[in-house]
């Protein structure tokens, strides 16, 4: 291992690009927003929607400036999150892992640019929208670089049976949604909530840390893949009603999932998500039980259909996973106000 240069501390960072006051109470706004939807004492859904991995500051804001006029349009039934997944986990290494590791997807590899590169942007989503987002914390020792510009972070399926993304789960201030893993064990998730949503000691960059449990952390259903390779979904109404089962079985607080709509549950077929959204929403409705569980969606979706290979630079256009284009996403959106 080669050292290559010392990174600022996410204090120095918060300090070269800070957040004002009236965005920071725009964000204390979101987050009160996102945790009544978990804990029920609001009956809107929860929509986490956007890009599946981030990768330029120009087409992400402008993705998300779209979907400001949107909020306001179903309002009184939806909760926008939008989706700034700055770090992408590579199930062989292999591909590109996200803003933080290449702030430019076609140039090298640079970290200390690519901190500097995610704050701005999830700050300039904040300032320019007033939308405080939501990122995978795929490393737990990065999250003070954002702490204070996020609503809502993703604990992904390769990285819940993980000690340490457990345990700064628990001391966060924001809802976490803990993935099945890919292997669809759900007990590994079950026990991942737990973990969370109590209290623990533990070193956290080089500091003798306690967290007080994280009460909004839950569940996040995104199918799984068996040995042969193969997709499975789980967000049938029979799967919903064995999540409730597991979380009666157990002593959680706010009980609740959201179902991601792309990955295993769609066979990474972008097409099959509006279907399995409003599948989801139908089950809400036929089960008092599921419906008081389901509270949201994850939604991957950019500016153009589909995505991209290496090299073709097409703006709005994924480079990573397949996502729905903005006139998809915003009829679906449309038509899940409608149906909630």
């Amino acid at each position: 291992m080669r050292f290559n240069r010392e990174l600022f501390s996410p204090q120095e960072l918060k300090s070269m690009y800070s957040l004002s006051a009236q965005a920071a109470a725009r964000k204390a706004e979101n987050d009160k927003e996102v945790k009544a939807v978990l804990d029920g004492s609001s009956d809107k859904l929860l929509v986490v929607v956007g890009p599946c991995s981030a990768d330029r500051e120009d087409s992400v804001l402008d993705y998300i400036s779209r979907l400001r006029p949107l909020q306001e349009k179903v309002a009184d039934k939806i909760v926008i999150v939008p989706r700034i997944y700055t770090n992408k986990p590579r199930t062989t290494g292999a591909g590109y892992k996200g803003m933080l590791h290449q702030p430019d997807p076609i140039a090298d590899p640079d970290l200390f640019k690519g901190l500097v590169s995610i704050r701005k942007l999830h700050l300039k989503a904040l300032e320019q929208t007033g939308f405080s987002c939501a990122d995978e914390m795929l490393y737990p020792e990065n999250h003070l670089f954002l702490s204070d510009l996020l609503s809502y972070v993703a604990v992904g399926a390769r990285s819940v049976e993980n000690q340490q993304h457990r345990l700064v789960a628990s001391g966060l201030d924001i809802p976490v949604g803990m993935k099945n893993p890919t292997g669809g064990d759900l007990s590994v998730m079950m026990n991942s909530i737990n973990a969370a949503q109590h209290s623990h000691s533990f070193i956290y960059r080089n500091w003798d840390a306690t967290s007080e449990g994280n009460p909004y952390a839950h569940a996040i259903l995104r199918g799984y893949v068996d040995s042969h390779g193969t997709s499975h979904p789980n967000y049938h109404y029979e799967d919903l009603r064995r999540l409730a089962d597991l979380y009666a079985a157990g002593t959680y607080a706010n009980p609740a999932v959201i179902v991601d709509c792309n990955h295993a549950n769609s066979g990474k077929k972008y097409l099959e998500q509006g279907r399995i959204a409003k599948e989801v929403l139908h089950s809400a409705r036929e089960c008092e039980l599921v419906g008081k569980l389901v509270k949201g969606l994850m939604i991957e979706s950019y500016i153009e259909d589909g995505s991209q290979k290496s090299g073709e630079h097409i703006y709005g256009c994924s480079i990573t996973d397949p996502c729905l284009g903005w006139e998809k996403t915003e009829r679906l959106l449309l038509d899940l106000a409608d149906l909630r």
